[in-house]
């Protein structure tokens, strides 16, 4: 089917919190080891550029064009500037952020798995139609980070304050915080 998602396709991720937390984005500098971007939600998919687009890179070799299927370890590459670096956690969620389950900061690396496996993420997909296991743009999505073997569920919690963002961006232990859908991600087509 034609719109299944492939490694190497260029995606925005729209987060569902309030039916729409905004776009997956980098936004200013990050000041952890090996960090590139601070990551946060904006209103818009191409608030600079392409600091909303990620490319979909396997962790486990698959080829360009091949399915991705929800379990799936994939790296998210941003491209902004050409080189916005790989999703990664990095640090410690704020106070805030923890005592409703947050664990890591996530901001973009330099490199691929900078700390160990922190920048691999477990695509699992929640909604797709037919159920044969792959994942399709406009699914909705959830992003486990690998890292230490208990990253937590990538999501929106807190305002941000950076410049054109919208909700801050770490990982939770909860797969639904609040059950207010801050760790849902749809899946759209870059344009």
């Amino acid at each position: 089917m034609a719109n299944e998602l492939r490694y190497g396709d260029r995606i925005y991720l729209q987060n569902l919190y309030g039916g729409d937390g905004g776009y997956l984005d980098t936004n200013g500098g990050a000041s952890g080891p090996g960090a590139m971007y601070a990551v946060s939600t904006a209103t818009v998919s191409n608030r600079d550029g392409l600091s909303g687009t990620w490319e979909i890179v396997s962790g486990s070799c698959q080829a360009a064009g091949a399915p991705v299927r929800s379990g799936d370890i994939i790296y998210l590459r941003n491209l902004f500037q050409n080189n916005g670096g790989y999703l990664d956690t990095n640090g410690g969620a704020t106070s805030v952020q923890q005592s409703g389950g947050g664990l890591y900061d996530v901001s973009t690396a330099w490199g691929k798995d900078r700390d160990g496996n922190s920048s691999r993420w477990q695509i699992f997909d929640v909604t797709s139609s037919p159920q044969d296991g792959l994942v399709r743009l406009n699914d909705t999505v959830q992003l486990w980070s690998t890292y230490n073997n208990r990253g937590g569920f990538l999501e929106t919690n807190q305002p941000s304050s950076a410049t054109g963002a919208r909700f801050d961006v770490d990982t939770n232990a909860y797969s639904n915080r609040g059950n207010s859908n801050t760790a849902f991600w749809k899946v759209l087509p870059a344009t």
